[in-house]
């Protein structure tokens, strides 16, 4: 670590003690903090809205559900066993596979009772996860010994980490049996985890787009799911200004169209990608006024006749709203938003919506044809990893623990949650399968979730500069706004689009 890249690390652990002390806000935090080049995925940001907006809470597991073999038991006993009276500390934000797994750790003949290791597990806001770790960071302290990365980080803070592959490699036995490393689903491997090829974390949760849709209106107008943008353009058209029961309108699409935010960069890189385009080229070249993303952006003004009125003052926790009120009949966004459709005193559409393979792009980049690790697709993605700290004084033991809130039967356990799985084992399980129907805490949009992963997976570029571009108050959001309410065309959006980005990399 250089002297500037430390320097960095203090000033953002100083704003988020600012905001601790209320002494400035979470989004100038979130500025400042881009400033210093460490921004936040779609993911991470979206997390921190629509944790509040639908009030989500973990679901108490059923008994049975989470299962041990027993020559894992006999290694956390024994091997475990050994560390007895040791506190392991990790820090992240209150989601909810990190809520159910900090419970799951303390339930008797879990994790604490087997080894006698103690977790102490702080949830607090993603702002003051950062500011914890670039504290740590940029002191080499021990006082976290395990990592929760937003996958906007890990570039960041590789060479703070130790290499999980090494360790799983080394032949010890701190080595959890049965651990099966290649039963995560492996297109998250380089996505959430991994720095230039070298593996920082494991992967933890995988928020990602997926096709949404009121089957009950396709059904009484006889559609079918879209397999081509121009087909779901079509439904969005033909489901337009039809009725819910109760006789209010339903408009075609509901985007999270929020002038200036994040949400709506999140939006437009569905249309975007899928039209061919992408924000970079080779040799970190700027492409983004290309006729690609400006057929990206028509489509995106297309789909602007066709939503509820106040779109442009959605963000993402605005659209989940709509979506639970049936305001709209076709969605292209985040598979967390589906569980709470199905939740009675949240929504009014319990059971109508339904999910389905996203459509095929008019024309794909790819990634060869790109820089900054951008990977054009329809399906949109965030997520982060949890990593072992270089600085920890109790390696083995948060090594332990590391891999037992990873392990697949914890992973199985905590799909009870409804968070979308990042282990195959856990998409398989029969319990998580059961619930693949209308009820709180459904896993039907697991399939779709599981498909959009394996083939359909798009992220935006990394570079340092990126999150203060494109994050809420960035210059990428705030064209887009412009573009979308009318208040200016396509061609000067994009124009401004790419010399904000050019900015952006140039800084």
């Amino acid at each position: 670590m250089n002297e500037r890249d430390r320097k960095q690390r203090l000033f953002v652990a100083e704003q988020g003690r600012k905001v601790a002390k209320g002494q400035i806000s979470r989004r100038e935090f979130l500025r400042r903090a881009a400033m210093a080049g460490f921004g936040l995925s779609a993911a991470g940001l979206m997390r921190m809205e629509t944790a509040r907006a639908f009030n989500r809470k973990p679901i108490n597991i059923p008994e049975g559900v989470y299962q041990l073999s027993d020559t894992q038991k006999k290694w956390l006993q024994e091997v475990g066993g050994r560390f007895k009276g040791t506190t392991v500390r990790i820090s992240s934000e209150s989601t909810a596979p990190s809520q159910i797994i900090s419970d799951l750790a303390k339930q008797p003949g879990s994790f604490e009772e087997l080894t006698g290791i103690q977790i102490v597990w702080e949830q607090t806001p993603l702002d003051q996860v950062l500011s914890k770790i670039t504290q740590d960071t940029a002191t080499q302290s021990s006082s976290n010994d395990i990592y929760y990365l937003d996958q906007a980080w890990v570039g960041r803070f590789v060479n703070d980490t130790v290499d999980p592959q090494a360790r799983l490699a080394d032949g010890s036995d701190l080595n959890m049996p049965d651990y099966n490393f290649d039963d995560f689903v492996p297109e998250l491997i380089p996505a959430l985890a991994s720095y230039q090829g070298r593996l920082v974390g494991l992967p933890f949760d995988i928020p990602i787009f997926i096709y949404m849709y009121r089957k009950d209106i396709y059904d009484q107008l006889g559609l079918k799911p879209a397999t081509t943008m121009a087909e779901f353009l079509e439904n969005v058209k033909m489901t337009d200004k039809t009725k819910n029961a109760d006789g209010s309108e339903v408009r075609g699409y509901i985007g999270q169209w929020k002038s200036g935010h994040y949400a709506l960069q999140c939006d437009w890189t569905a249309w975007l990608w899928s039209h061919g385009g992408s924000h970079t080229g080779k040799d970190g070249t700027v492409v983004i006024d290309d006729e690609q993303a400006q057929a990206g952006a028509n489509y995106m003004l297309e789909l602007a006749k066709y939503v509820p009125a106040g779109v442009t003052t959605w963000d993402w926790g605005g659209q989940g709203d709509a979506m639970t009120q049936g305001l709209g009949a076709n969605v292209i966004s985040w598979a967390e938003f589906f569980p709470g459709l199905d939740v009675p005193d949240r929504s009014k559409t319990v059971g109508l919506w339904e999910t389905a393979d996203l459509p095929k792009e008019v024309a794909l980049r790819s990634k060869e044809e790109t820089s900054f690790d951008e990977v054009p697709a329809i399906g949109h993605q965030g997520g982060s990893c949890i990593a072992l700290s270089k600085y920890s004084k109790v390696a083995d033991a948060a090594w332990i623990f590391l891999q037992w809130a990873t392990s697949s039967p914890v992973a199985i356990a905590a799909a009870e949650s409804s968070n979308t799985p990042v282990r195959l084992s856990a998409f398989n399980a029969e319990n998580v399968k059961a619930k693949a129907k209308v009820t709180a805490g459904t896993t039907r949009h697991f399939p779709a979730a599981l498909k959009a992963i394996k083939e359909r997976m798009g992220t935006e570029p990394h570079f340092p500069g990126w999150a203060a571009a494109s994050g809420t108050g960035g210059p990428i959001p705030t064209e887009l706004g412009k573009m979308t309410t009318g208040a200016q065309d396509v061609k000067t959006t994009l124009a401004n689009i790419k010399a904000a980005i050019e900015a952006a990399i140039a800084e």
